[in-house]
């Protein structure tokens, strides 16, 4: 096909080879399969701010933090400049997500370059080699859609003990491979720690996960996975090998909010000591 104009200066420095056909086209990028030597890839071409349906919100960007006190100065008085450091801040943040999630273990497609705001990734296929279905295009069994549910709270739980939260999870945002469900779809993720609305955020993206899981598995729509994972992370008592229940008490018991916020952050700052560590052993 014809090179995009977007991905022309990818072949011109050698990063991809060539362009095989636009894989899809969705609310904040388009997705084209490409050849980069003897690999097929995928590259994902973010749309500008004024053609994407999505928009960037303060719900998803709070606690993103701007090292450059010019730069935030910039992006705070939403000048041109400042508009498009919130463009760059906004594609980078996938890229770093999908990197810090990676090492954390949880199934997402693997990057291999960010470049001219484009994102050169893992092509995730099925069993045959083509590329991977959405959730939203499956029809499942009973017994899958419980399976299914499981592996998936395990990779949001994953996700939340690296300081993360996906922000926007559903079923058009997750892909089965021919090894399983793989997340994609994360430039609007949530930092845990510093996002005030991280909690209601988690909240929407289990209770997603239930509700369609739940049309194939009634008994799904009764549990209460995302107020049992947020009571155990905010307390400190969550991690990967977790046994969930589904089961959660409400109380009318004032919470400390103090000391939740104080545990979230020893929860983050212990998770970037670990990145860090892994990173000075070569191992990012």
């Amino acid at each position: 096909m014809k090179i995009p104009a977007r991905l022309q200066p990818l072949v011109e420095d050698g990063l991809v080879d060539d362009v095989i056909r636009q894989l899809m086209s969705g609310k904040e990028a388009t997705v084209y399969v490409v050849r980069c030597g003897d690999d097929v890839r995928c590259a994902k071409v973010y749309k500008e701010a004024n053609q994407r349906s999505f928009r960037q919100s303060v719900d998803y960007t709070e606690g993103r933090k701007t090292k450059n006190s010019r730069q935030a100065r910039a992006m705070e008085k939403g000048s041109k400049y400042g508009r498009k450091l919130q463009e760059q801040a906004w594609q980078s943040a996938e890229v770093d997500a999908l990197y810090r999630l990676a090492g954390a273990g949880v199934r997402v497609p693997k990057p291999y370059n960010f470049y001219e705001g484009v994102l050169l990734m893992e092509l995730v296929v099925d069993e045959n080699g083509n590329a991977a279905p959405r959730l939203n295009d499956i029809a499942f069994t009973a017994e899958d859609a419980r399976k299914y549910h499981q592996v998936l709270l395990q990779e949001v739980v994953r996700m939340l003990c690296a300081g993360i939260i996906h922000g926007d999870l559903s079923e058009f945002n997750i892909l089965l491979s021919g090894h399983g469900p793989v997340i994609i779809d994360l430039p609007q993720a949530v930092d845990a720690a510093g996002n005030n609305h991280a909690e209601s955020m988690l909240e929407r993206d289990v209770n997603n996960l239930r509700d369609y899981f739940g049309r194939y598995a009634a008994e799904l729509l009764n549990t209460k996975y995302a107020k049992e994972i947020w009571h155990l992370f905010s307390h400190g008592n969550l991690t990967v090998e977790t046994a969930l229940t589904g089961h959660f008490k409400e109380t009318n018991k004032a919470v400390d909010l103090k000391t939740v916020m104080r545990v979230i952050d020893d929860v983050r700052k212990e998770e970037e000591a670990k990145r860090l560590r892994l990173a000075e052993l070569g191992l990012k």
